[in-house]
């Protein structure tokens, strides 16, 4: 799980880039589907982070 984590992290982050790239084009759908996977991703990877613990506990 460790590494699925810090891969939907680079997403989100990845998303958040995208999104300011869509918004200097002014394309509006490329900054509604990059503020989705960042606001899904995102949420993933904090509430992962809080209930697992990073790095998550065994046991």
């Amino acid at each position: 799980m460790n590494l699925l984590m810090v891969i939907f992290g680079l997403v989100a982050i990845f998303a958040v880039v995208g999104t300011f790239q869509a918004i200097k084009e002014k394309n509006l759908l490329g900054v509604v589907f990059n503020l989705g996977t960042a606001a899904i991703f995102g949420w993933f990877v904090v509430m992962t982070v809080l209930n697992a613990g990073y790095p998550p506990k065994l046991h």
